[in-house]
């Protein structure tokens, strides 16, 4: 018989919850939520089409105040005739938990209830919130974002938060996220004058400017990087002309490229550095930039400590500290307090057959338990 963990993930997994659609997982959690004594509100965000459903959960008023924070959204499952197992069945097969969002991250959402039902009274003096967002697959407007902003204008700060998403690469274990890097998008459009080929004099390529203009952000490292962080990286990830004729220049080409970057950088700053580059070169050009995420870090400390030693004593392995990878919704709740990310092995991820071990979700749950006994009894 599959534990409460497992079988509420496979609850959960068979809720169809592709972003923005809530797909019934946050009514199932709110259930769940109001049988273990919490208080719950549903934070709806957006309007039509944008419109984003997501759920605070907490049990207690006073301090000390731990959070878990997840998603139920997922993304799309792509070709269902490729699964081998229904991406919605929720089904365990020779130990597995197979579906959309078994890893990514309603396992490990599965972990935190089942973590907090474990709760001796003795143990639980503090408060307990949850944090579940719809949004945090798509384009994170209405979602985790908005949400910090509803806990500070309605006195539910945390003092420190564990986002469940998957951290590890092979094992339960492996790694923890302390930080993450921002996340810096643009698309440059340069235009010229179109010419044949043959009298380059009578035309204006735009493309000769446009590679000079992505030269500081073609597969290049910014810095050195720092103490917790890897240097900054920029890639070009596009480049576009739209003509198919060999024999003529071009009237405009546009490009894309992405910065992902540490704390040693702000978007703004990177933007002017440049725009002022962009302008050296010369020419007519237009740049559109998306900064989707600022970097941040959450120090070595007490919290890690906690955190590392909580999982150390279920696994027998101390977890190492990173700041790699892409963004998560961290990125918000380290405006309000301590945050770090711990969850489950993150290998198979948005990709057909999607699964986890069921005996992870198990021990996740018993490391979430450790440090929620840790953290009341005031290691953090």
């Amino acid at each position: 018989m599959p534990s409460y963990a497992v079988q509420l993930a496979q609850r959960l997994v068979r809720c169809p919850s592709v972003t923005p659609v809530e797909g019934g997982a946050l009514d199932l959690l709110q259930d769940e939520f109001t049988r273990l004594g919490f208080d719950c509100t549903r934070l709806p965000f957006g309007a039509g089409e944008k419109r984003i459903d997501n759920l605070f959960a907490r049990r207690g008023t006073g301090g000390p105040h731990f959070a878990f924070a997840g998603h139920t959204d997922v993304v799309p499952v792509g070709d269902a005739a490729q699964w081998q197992h229904d991406p919605f069945g929720g089904m365990l097969v020779d130990g597995k938990l197979y579906g959309r969002g078994a890893a990514d991250m309603k396992g490990g959402i599965a972990a935190f209830v089942a973590a907090v039902s474990a709760l001796d009274g003795a143990d639980d003096t503090g408060s307990i919130s949850f944090i579940i967002t719809g949004d945090e697959e798509g384009d994170a407007d209405f979602g985790t974002v908005k949400m910090v902003e509803w806990l500070q204008a309605n006195d539910q700060v945390p003092d420190a938060c564990v986002v469940g998403e998957p951290t590890n690469p092979s094992r339960l274990g492996d790694v923890i996220k302390n930080g993450r890097r921002g996340s810096l998008s643009c698309q440059l459009r340069v235009d010229g004058v179109q010419g044949h080929v043959a009298y380059p004099h009578l035309a204006d390529n735009p493309i000769t400017r446009l590679i000079a203009m992505l030269a500081p952000v073609n597969g290049t490292a910014l810095d050195g990087g720092n103490d917790y962080f890897d240097p900054s990286t920029a890639n070009v990830t596009s480049i576009d002309t739209g003509n198919d004729a060999g024999n003529v220049i071009p009237a405009s080409v546009s490009a894309k490229f992405n910065i992902r970057f540490n704390t040693e950088h702000k978007s703004d700053d990177l933007i002017g550095w440049l725009e002022e580059h962009f302008n050296c070169v010369g020419g007519e050009w237009t740049a559109t930039w998306r900064a989707s995420a600022q970097p941040f870090v959450t120090p070595v400390g007490s919290f890690t400590a906690l955190m590392q030693t909580a999982i150390e004593s279920v696994t027998g392995q101390k977890p190492v500290l990173s700041t790699n990878g892409g963004t998560s919704d961290a990125r918000f709740i380290t405006n309000i307090c301590p945050v770090a990310e711990f969850g489950l092995v993150g290998q198979t991820m948005h990709q057909v057959d999607e699964h986890v071990d069921a005996a992870d979700i198990d021990q996740l749950t018993k490391i979430y338990h450790e440090m929620l006994v840790r953290f009341f009894k005031g290691d953090s």
